[in-house]
Order: C-alpha cells, then structure tokens, then sequence
C-alpha cells in the first residue's frame, strides 16, 4: 500500500492554505483538493491524513467530504467525465449526451470502467449556462458540445 504522506514542496502549500484563515480548519477544501488530485480519490487513511495535517478528527474531515460532491470517495477513471443536466444543458440536450456517454461507457453515473480509465457522473449546473451543453472532463470544460463532439473528446483520449 501506497505511503499516505505529502512531500516537503506540498506541505509548504498545505501550511500556505492554513496561514490565509484565521481558524486552519478553514484550509480543508483546499488540502482535501490537493489530498484528492495526489491519490486520485480520498480514503480513509487519506482522511484521517488530512485530520492529522490540520488537527481536525475525522468525523469531521468525513462530513466535508462526503458533503460535497466534489469529491471522491471511491476510486473514480483516469479520465472523469461529468455531463450536465440541469436545466439549460438539458433544453439542449444534456440528458441524451448523458445518455450517449453512459451507453458508450457502459457506466451508470458515478461508476468506473473495469481499468479504471474512465468514469462517469451526472452533474447538475456547473456554471455554464451559457454554454450549454458542457462537459468537464477532469478540469478541462466542453460547452456547446454535441454528441458527435462528445465523441471525438472521448475517443482522443483512448
């Protein structure tokens, strides 16, 4: 098992996120951010880590956790795809793109394939209204997107 532990250069930013509040348990979006983007998914060593790293117990690093969305508490895909389907995105179309895309991957939302290369959720409104229909693909936005554009994002990262 993988040694839950931050480097040097990445505890400098955890103390950098605590030195911005004055209460440090005001850090724990960020850190659970970086915790999350370093192993891909939070743990629970991972949270208990973060408790640790920010003197919090872990029912309470749990509840941040497990409140927002956000993030992961299970293994999720190398390529995490989240389609819209809130109101605008679903006017136009965003529920057949999330269709196409659950078909294609056979996933349901919040489930990973087999190899862990892709995984798939059903989001509501991430802020891009005007744009719609999006995509996130890890942190990379798709607005204005078809299925045939839907498509092509997925196939180039096979």
């Amino acid at each position: 098992m993988e040694e839950i532990i931050f480097n040097e250069e990445e505890l400098k930013e955890v103390e950098h996120h605590k030195s911005k509040y004055p209460d440090q348990k005001s850090a724990i979006m960020p850190v659970l951010w970086m915790a999350q983007k370093k192993w891909g998914w939070l743990s629970k060593e991972v949270m208990e880590y973060v408790g640790q790293l920010l003197n919090l117990p872990y029912s309470h690093v749990y509840g941040v956790a497990t409140f927002y969305t956000m993030y992961f508490k299970k293994p999720m895909g190398k390529y995490h795809v989240q389609v819209c389907t809130n109101v605008s995105c679903m006017l136009r179309k965003g529920d057949e793109i999330f269709k196409h895309v659950s078909e294609k991957l056979n996933l349901k939302t919040n489930e990973a394939t087999e190899d862990f290369k892709f995984s798939l959720e059903e989001v509501e409104c991430m802020g891009a209204c005007g744009g719609a229909p999006m995509i996130l693909i890890n942190e990379e936005f798709h607005e204005n997107v078809d299925i045939n554009k839907v498509d092509e994002l997925l196939n180039n990262l096979k």
